[in-house]
């Protein structure tokens, strides 16, 4: 197994042998809106057959377009736009074409933001087709791209032409919310496989239904499954394998040999608990894919279906983090799984990938490198993404014939390496001696470190795992201005084991919050943080956690930020489900604190805090109604002079628009200077 990525004093010292000495005289922090800008290149993805990489590029003028780029001419195509937005997700259907996803904004109060649609074109250009109903959306016929569209260095072209909507309607379009479902591997015909069903229920309420959906014509057949199926796997011919049912509580394992059997039920498990696996992946050769839990930590086994057993060992496994991977095959065989254990790596199991992978890895030695092999044929080329905590994601494809790379962009043009802050992984000591994960983040330039101004940064959830090791731009916009950053992952945050997880919720997930302030307490003990200047700050989750921090720990914290905010922990509860379409679905329901209506309410939080607080939201949100936000600011305002609080009227939950981040990071940046500035 691959050595897990450890970049502390090695990053530093190869940083600082490439880049010059960070000792020197530090220039004027970066702009907020190098930060803050969308990314100019990203979602790369290398075709079926290794011989186009298609991806999303965008500028400041025009939202992101769907463009491809013919590797052996290195000419590209804008195959995709859409008029006033932008191309959001896609995903190869075969070497020919693509079907992607457009980004919808909300317009009313209240209103979720669904419906992005579904859409395929050929790489050209040709044969565009709506699938999938959504919110309006007009098609450009021609945009307008600029031939420096992509960074300058990279790959430059003609004007290109966008896509040209077929006259022919053909079948009514699929329901709003249906979104794609996992396909087993490139298909040689037209069709991918899409799965509907209200996101928002509960997974015991919840079931799928699946149907084959052909991206030419835009005709679909509904798929029979099961009742009450909550996951499925389907064979390289497209023949279901497998259903996975859920009857009162429990799961149930349904298999077939072949397509022409019928599904029998061979396994039950608890719908949570050490004995539980969910499918991720059905080779060629039959095999199946899971993962399941080994030693309290999700790892990646084989499962027989004859003896309903779990392989061991596992293929991959890690003694302190979760291994949920992507699996990466090749004519249907399985050469790789990706996955996150402090950074992202790749476990090759072909012998040939993996030396490629320490081949590049030795022409990039400063960065973390994911390598895209082609799925079927000899094609050369090799996409390649590299990025590290002070690199946004760079996009190369590397030639195995001439053995030379190639630049096609960068996400975040202009970003310098040496003026980001370095990002390390470390744990602290919660008050009854749990070793608590998180990320440090220090402020460009080296020296002591000591006695800095830190921010506790809160990641939303709590069901989820927040930072990794990569660039982060709110991260790196706070530690270019001066603040060291502590992202905590607090118990109730995924990745890190179910006790882990398990340990967040009792009593009353107190624990949670009781993390945020041994984080703090610790940073001053080690003599990095000045204890006089600490903020808690965080969105959604985070934001309610912030709030709960001031009010439980005045004389810990300085301030606060809170954007985009929860006002009672019990919205956390929404979106249980996975809504991407790749991932399937989430079977497990989290454990839910045991505590009073308002033993974590915002509003019973706010009577207590009389530090100062910056709170910021979207008059449309749809999770947290600004009409719950009102009495919030209200409460503050009727016994504190210290909020400072903002409304954005075309805003919901995820903030989209450059002119909002911009507005709000550049508040952040004048709050913090004002309640505890940078610099001794």
């Amino acid at each position: 197994m691959n050595k897990p990525f450890r970049f502390a004093a090695e990053q530093v010292l190869l940083w600082v042998a490439l880049v010059g000495s960070v000792q020197a005289q530090k220039p004027p922090p970066p702009p907020a809106e190098l930060f803050f800008q969308g990314p100019a290149l990203t979602q790369a993805q290398l075709s079926p057959d290794g011989q186009h990489v298609a991806m999303l590029v965008a500028d400041r003028t025009q939202p992101a377009r769907l463009v491809v780029v013919n590797l052996g001419t290195m000419k590209p195509t804008v195959a995709a736009a859409l008029d006033g937005s932008a191309v959001q997700r896609f995903r190869w259907v075969n070497e020919r074409r693509l079907v992607f996803e457009g980004e919808t904004l909300p317009t009313l109060p209240g209103q979720p933001v669904v419906g992005p649609g579904l859409f395929a074109v050929d790489a050209d250009g040709s044969a565009f087709r709506q699938l999938v109903e959504t919110t309006p959306l007009q098609i450009r016929h021609q945009p307008e791209v600029p031939k420096d569209i992509l960074r300058p260095g990279g790959i430059t072209g003609p004007a290109w032409a966008g896509v040209q909507p077929g006259a022919d309607l053909g079948p009514a379009l699929l329901a709003v919310g249906t979104r794609l479902w996992r396909t087993a591997g490139p298909r040689q015909d037209d069709s991918v496989w899409v799965v509907s069903g209200d996101a928002t229920e509960p997974p015991d309420k919840a079931a799928l239904k699946i149907q084959r959906l052909n991206t030419r014509t835009g005709a679909s057949l509904d798929f029979e499954t099961p009742a009450n199926t909550v996951d499925a796997l389907l064979d390289p011919g497209q023949h279901l394998r497998m259903a996975v049912t859920r009857e009162s509580g429990r799961l149930q394992v349904l298999w077939r040999d072949n397509d022409k059997q019928s599904l029998r039920r061979v396994q039950a498990l608890e719908a949570r608990g050490p004995a539980v696996w969910r499918p991720l992946a059905l080779g060629a050769d039959g095999t199946v894919y899971v993962v399941a839990e080994t030693n309290g930590r999700d790892a990646l086994h084989t499962w027989d279906p004859v003896t309903t057993q779990l392989s061991q060992p596992a293929l991959a496994a890690s003694k302190e983090f979760d291994v949920s991977p992507e699996l990466l095959f090749k004519a249907g065989r399985l050469v790789g799984a990706r996955y996150l254990i402090d950074a992202e790596i790749t476990q090759w199991f072909d012998p040939a990938a993996k030396a490629l992978q320490s081949r590049i890895d030795a022409l990039l030695p400063v960065t973390a490198n994911r390598l895209s092999l082609p799925e079927r044929g000899d094609s050369p080329f090799v996409l390649v993404q590299s990025f590290a905590d002070v690199q946004p994601m760079l996009t190369q494809v590397y030639n195995t014939q001439t053995q030379r790379l190639t630049q096609l962009g960068v996400s975040h043009p202009g970003v310098s390496p040496q003026q980001m802050g370095l990002t390390d992984f470390v744990h602290y000591p919660a008050r009854d001696g749990r070793q608590i994960p998180a990320y440090l983040t220090l402020p460009p330039g080296g020296g002591a470190n000591q006695n800095l101004p830190l921010v506790v940064l809160v990641h939303d959830g709590p069901r989820a795992r927040g930072a990794t090791w990569q660039w982060q731009r709110e991260v790196q916009f706070l530690a270019t201005r001066g603040y060291a950053v502590l992202q905590p992952a607090y118990r109730g945050s995924t990745g890190f084991g179910r006790v882990h997880f398990d340990a967040g919720w009792q009593p009353g997930g107190q624990a949670m919050q009781t993390d945020l302030a041994d984080a703090a307490r610790w940073a001053v003990s080690t003599g990095l943080a000045d204890p006089k200047r600490i903020a808690l700050a965080g969105a959604g989750y985070g934001g309610l956690a912030t709030l709960w921090g001031l009010a439980q720990e005045p004389a810990l914290y300085r301030c606060g930020v809170d954007w985009a905010g929860m006002t009672n922990i019990s919205q956390a509860q929404v979106g249980v489900r996975d809504t991407a379409g790749d991932a399937g679905s989430a079977w497990q329901p989290a454990p839910w604190p045991a505590a009073s209506e308002d033993s974590r309410d915002a509003l019973a939080a706010a009577a207590r805090i009389n530090q100062p607080v910056l709170l910021a939201h979207g008059l449309l949100d749809a999770r947290v109604p600004i009409q719950r936000l009102e009495p919030l600011r209200d409460a503050f305002k009727s016994h504190s002079q210290s909020v400072e609080w903002v409304a954005y009227a075309n805003e919901g939950e995820e903030w989209r628009r450059l002119e909002t981040r911009l507005d709000f990071w550049s508040r952040v940046e004048r709050f913090l200077a004002r309640h505890m500035p940078a610099g001794n």
